[in-house]
This record gives structure tokens, sequence and C-alpha cells, in this order.
């Protein structure tokens, strides 16, 4: 066989394996992947499954989902819509040694941008690191339609993707972000943001919010 035909099997078989290695975390059925928070079962008394996605139950048990695996280095990629005034959340790096699981971990904000009064803010709009930093632009969707959500870690290294768009970036543990946590409420909580390694969660805030085609890879 020639060095050519070699070398292209190799690039070929490499870049099989490279699209093969995500993890389907919720096909829109299965949610064998999570738990709640805390919990050892997932909790059907908050959560629902709906026309293959998952959705929060409005006035039911409000409960954060987490992955029953932790992530390190990883992409995730997820869809996402609210209701009208509509607000949750995408956390990594969870654990759960605080009462709630916004006490430790990092958020990408998901938001009516135009309705609740957090899209009044750009640090707490849609797909900003939670009260942190804000996206460089407004790329949401109007209320109703899906939104792709991307984060990708890398030694540290985070991205926040939404609809194609990298809104922002920064150095997961460095001396910047320690500094815009001292100034903020997470300043009185000594376990934010101390762990490089966690639980990827989905936050039910109460309002109805619906995530589907989830997915992850390590890296």
């Amino acid at each position: 066989m020639k060095k050519t035909t070699l070398c292209f099997l190799f690039l070929f078989m490499n870049c099989t394996n490279q699209q093969n290695n995500w993890t389907t975390l919720f096909d829109g059925k299965d949610v064998s992947h999570w738990r709640g928070f805390k919990q050892n079962d997932f909790p059907f008394d908050g959560w629902s499954l709906k026309n293959s996605t998952l959705k929060t139950i409005v006035g039911g048990n409000k409960i954060d989902i987490i992955t029953k695996k932790t992530y390190k280095d990883f992409e995730l990629v997820l869809e996402w819509k609210v209701s009208p005034s509509g607000n949750s959340g995408i956390f990594y790096f969870a654990t759960e040694e605080g009462d709630y699981i916004w006490q430790t971990a990092p958020e990408m904000q998901v938001l009516d941008n135009t309705a609740h009064h957090d899209g009044k803010r750009n640090v707490t709009s849609a797909g900003a690191l939670y009260d942190l930093i804000a996206p460089i632009q407004d790329v949401s969707k109007k209320v109703g339609e899906f939104n792709e959500a991307r984060i990708i870690v890398r030694s540290n290294q985070v991205e926040h993707w939404l609809n194609g768009t990298k809104i922002l970036n920064y150095e997961h543990g460095s001396e910047e972000v320690r500094g815009l946590i001292a100034n903020s409420k997470f300043a009185s909580m000594p376990l934010f943001a101390k762990e490089n390694t966690g639980h990827i969660g989905l936050q039910h805030h109460g309002e109805e919010v619906w995530y589907r085609n989830i997915k992850i890879r390590e890296l």
C-alpha cells in the first residue's frame, strides 16, 4: 500500500473518531444521564418530557437537574427556548457541596432578554457568564424560537457560543475572573467557581423552559 494511501486512511479514521466521540445526554426521551441536584433519581415532579424536549413544570418541584457524570475539558451543545419573561441557566463545574447549585457553578444565562428584568443588564443577559461577563452582542432569538448554545472548555479556557457566534471567552480561575467574583454577589460564596471539574446542570427557575438535542464530548 502506498504511503499516501496510508496517510489518507489515517486522516480519515482520525476524523471519524472525532465525529463519533459525542455522548448524547438527552435524545428526546432518555433521561438516564440526569438526576436531581442532591437527589438519586430524575425529578419528574419538576420536569417533564414533551415533544422531544426536557421541559420545566411550572408550579412543580423547582429543582435543578445535573448530569450523573462530571466533566473537566468538554464541548457541550444544546438547544433552548423560554416562555415570555422566562429565565433559566446552564451550569458547569457544579458540585453538591452547597445548598444550591449556583453557590458553586458558573452559569451561562438562558433568558428572554426582551421582557425579563435581567435582560436590562448585559452582564445578566442571554449567553452571559451570569453576573460576571457580558456577551459581546445579543444574538438571542425571539421568544418561542430555539437557540443553540455551545460551551467549550479546554485547559481552563472557556468559550460561550450562541447561535453560531462566540459571545465571550475567559480563563477560569484567573486573577481577572477572581477580581470580578470579588465584586459580585458571589463574593460571599466561598465555594463558587473553585473547581475545574464538575457536573453540567440545567436550572428550574420557576418559568417554562425547554431543552433539546443535548450532547457533549470530552476534549
